[in-house]
């Protein structure tokens, strides 16, 4: 899924580490903890299980992904892995960092 999301985001003109930012603002990942997930090819569920700090916040994300709202799933690995496509679709559509991480205003 990863290179999926790098290809959208870049064909949108943002970056991998524009990315990274969203995916590391989401589960506490860091550069390091981050490549090993990627280099252990984890599955999603053990990608967010072994997240070292889902950000509280992500349940300030609504909205709705692939005609489903994302705060009404209930299976905790599909609710987290919408989040994150959520996340991804808002940074690709151009939204500011601050309403991607649910600043207040």
């Amino acid at each position: 899924v990863y290179p999926y999301y790098v290809a959208k985001v870049e064909k949108k003109g943002h970056t991998e580490q524009e990315l990274h930012k969203v995916i590391f603002w989401l589960t506490g990942h860091d550069e390091t903890s981050f490549a090993k997930a990627l280099a252990d090819d984890l599955t999603f569920e053990d990608f967010f299980d072994s997240a070292p700090h889902m950000n509280p916040n992500r349940s300030l994300i609504t909205g709705v992904i692939c005609g489903v709202r994302v705060e009404e799933i209930d299976d905790r690995i599909t609710r987290e892995g919408r989040y994150l496509d959520k996340l991804v679709d808002e940074l690709a559509k151009g939204k500011s960092m601050d309403k991607i991480f649910r600043l207040a205003s």
